[in-house]
């Protein structure tokens, strides 16, 4: 049990911290999305909305103004990070379907049980998911789901998340799914699995900007 518990932290940790390697190269065939998967649209205003769930969880955690602005300030590349987790997503579900790998309902619900065991209780792990993981309460159910498959999917390959063979695998359904970025977000790393920024020094992070200002 603690073996599953380590390994899907794990995963979500590299979610979280997509380094920026590669020089951007996308363009402009798909106008109002966000990215492209598989020839289906994760639109601006999806990623938007995602990323204004996650907002709103932070407020309502945070009171305070000026711990508010903090919380903000340390997570300025949400945006990024939060379509990050959108594309993994599909891809780690294409990588385990291709692996025959399923996920239940009652295996979610006996990882949560045990997770917030662990935290010690429900709004425990709902804080810790949100704080260390960028998840809001609402989905985390979901990321409970990516987690398993991911770890399910470790298994069946007999390796572990953090192995070669497991990007391997993800590697092999990114590209299957022919991902495309719009350009403002980077691009992505098909033999790694992850999103990374572009090297695009004209362009202004307007969005870390208006973080940075006092309030």
């Amino acid at each position: 049990m603690h073996r599953r518990r380590r390994t899907a932290l794990v995963l979500t940790a590299a979610i979280a911290a997509a380094a920026p390697l590669l020089t951007a190269c996308g363009n402009d065939a798909h106008p109002g999305a966000a990215a492209v998967v598989d020839g289906r649209r994760i639109t601006v205003s999806q990623l938007e909305d995602r990323v204004d769930e996650v907002r709103a969880a932070q407020r309502a955690a945070v009171r305070d103004d000026t711990q508010y602005q903090q919380v903000v300030a340390r997570t300025g590349t949400l945006t990024r990070d939060t379509l990050h987790t959108m594309v993994l997503d599909r891809v780690l579900h294409r990588a385990a379907r291709d692996a025959g790998v399923t996920v239940t309902p009652k295996e979610i619900q006996q990882m949560r049980s045990g997770l917030e065991e662990q935290a010690g209780g429900a709004k425990a792990l709902e804080t810790t998911w949100l704080q260390q993981y960028g998840i809001p309460p609402q989905r985390l159910q979901e990321n409970l789901r990516l987690q398993l498959e991911a770890q399910k999917l470790a298994e069946k390959l007999g390796t572990d998340t953090s192995r070669p063979e497991f990007w391997k695998a993800l590697s092999e359904a990114s590209r299957k799914l022919d991902i495309d970025l719009n350009p403002r977000y980077g691009t992505w790393d098909v033999r790694k699995s992850s999103r990374v920024d572009g090297r695009t020094p004209w362009v202004r992070d307007v969005t870390a900007a208006q973080t940075q200002q006092p309030a």
